[in-house]
């Protein structure tokens, strides 16, 4: 507990509507739903119902945030669930569930941090194209301004979208993630749209008078293992990072980018008259860190699998190859507290004056079930309270960074990966819904009633 947080540096948890939501029968249908019916396209077949029901266990989980003393609960909205086509009437259902949340946060004391898409988009707007259609960004705009309109009174922060890079890389490039297409010139037009939504979403929340507007990013450092990958290694950072930075900072798409991707795509979907749009200022920057990228020669034998690191999602990418080093996550990324400080170093390059906050950092790793019950989990504690550390140091070096997120308040459904991957801090059994805080929740609990007052 000699953590020394600042009584101003704002602690909470994370989760995504997807993830943890469940009651599929009371929302529109999303990509993932399609992309769960795929074979083999989740490793072990779990689908949105009923993921963790928070749904239906929406007040067990509230008490559960206020057990853990949390300054703040980063949430996303489910598109479909209100507004179920992606387009026009909205669900009144769907509505009242989110009333119910925000309000139960509010009297509970803790912030609301509303994320408007993480990456459940609805189906009927991926059947019409998805992300690397125009018309999505007009539609997202649509939708947020809905959002606008019910919560901006009550939400005390707002994110467009959470990681951009695996909407359209993983989705659109190569297939991972929902809805599996292999299009890379379509990923780079998901990457122009997703930026360009987010622009004129923030247009729109902002003429509501909806307060504290941003985006999430993940940024991860890419590092070159020799100076013969050191092109590579910027081909990856300019994909990964810089074409984000570059278009939210008014810089457009990076020249070197446009050279190197121009095997896959003609860039016809850039117009100049978004440039301002998509550089629409924004009143803080959201970080999920997890990890670094090692770029490598392809000729080693060395090989490690991590989830998100693979030439398949990466548009037009040279020879080369991932190279991690231990210790690894259950995810197969490597563990690099002080990688935390590169992420905002590139950040702050690009958007100088730019607030931050980390809005995911977790591990998803192996745990001990003991035959009580209780569940520990050491090196998730450790991994936290690095990654915190470093956050600290970050902090008094200067960096604006004001705030944490510990991804995440629920084990929950990790995306193609289903249940196989666990991140958190209270475990979900599948079968029955039972909420069990682990050691790392109680550790949590302990650090936040321990800060500086």
């Amino acid at each position: 507990m000699d953590l020394n947080l600042p009584p101003d540096f704002e602690l909470g948890v994370a989760t995504s509507a997807w993830q943890i939501e469940g009651d599929v029968a009371g929302r529109g249908r999303c990509n993932w739903d399609d992309f769960a019916e795929l074979p083999g396209a989740i490793v072990d077949g779990a689908t949105g119902e009923p993921a963790c029901d928070h749904v239906h266990r929406l007040d067990e989980d509230l008490d559960l945030l206020t057990w853990l003393g949390v300054d703040a609960y980063r949430f996303s909205i489910s598109w479909p669930r209100v507004m179920p086509t992606g387009t026009g009437a909205l669900s009144p259902q769907g509505l009242d569930f989110y009333d119910r949340l925000i309000d139960g946060l509010l009297e509970r004391g803790i912030r609301p941090v509303a994320t408007l898409f993480h990456w459940d988009l609805p189906s009927p707007l991926e059947a019409a194209g998805g992300w690397p259609e125009r018309d999505t960004a007009y539609r997202f705009a649509d939708y947020a301004q809905a959002m606008g309109e019910r919560y901006a009174d009550r939400v005390d922060r707002w994110a467009t979208l959470n990681e951009p890079w695996c909407s359209a890389f993983l989705g659109y490039c190569s297939g991972y993630f929902a809805p599996g297409r292999k299009e890379p010139g379509a990923s780079l037009a998901a990457v122009y749209h997703l930026l360009l939504g987010h622009g004129l979403a923030i247009d729109r929340l902002r003429d509501l008078g909806a307060r504290n507007l941003g985006i999430v990013l993940n940024l991860i450092p890419v590092i070159a293992q020799s100076e013969s990958m050191e092109a590579a290694t910027r081909h990856v950072d300019g994909l990964q990072n810089r074409i984000f930075l570059d278009l939210l900072a008014g810089n457009g798409i990076p020249p070197d980018i446009r050279e190197s991707c121009a095997s896959v795509t003609d860039w016809s979907f850039v117009r100049p008259e978004d440039t301002p749009i998509l550089a629409t200022p924004i009143d803080w920057l959201g970080e999920n860190y997890y990890s670094v990228m090692r770029v490598a020669e392809v000729d080693s034998e060395r090989h490690v699998d991590a989830i998100g690191q693979d030439i398949a999602d990466i548009p037009a990418c040279p020879p080369l190859r991932f190279d991690p080093q231990p210790p690894y996550t259950d995810m197969g990324w490597e563990v690099l507290p002080e990688g935390i400080e590169m992420a905002l170093r590139k950040a702050t390059d690009h958007l100088p004056d730019v607030p931050l906050w980390i809005c995911e950092n977790g591990a998803a790793i192996a745990e001990e079930i003991a035959a009580d019950g209780t569940v520990h989990d050491p090196n998730r504690i450790e991994y936290i309270d690095d990654h915190l550390r470093a956050l600290l140091r970050a902090r008094d070096r200067g960096f604006d960074v004001r705030g944490y997120f510990a991804w995440s308040l629920l084990d929950n459904l990790e995306w193609a990966s289903g249940w196989t991957k666990k991140f958190g801090l209270v475990r979900v059994d599948p079968a029955t819904g039972t909420r069990t805080p682990k050691d790392s929740a109680r550790w949590y609990r302990d650090v936040l009633a321990a800060r500086t007052r």
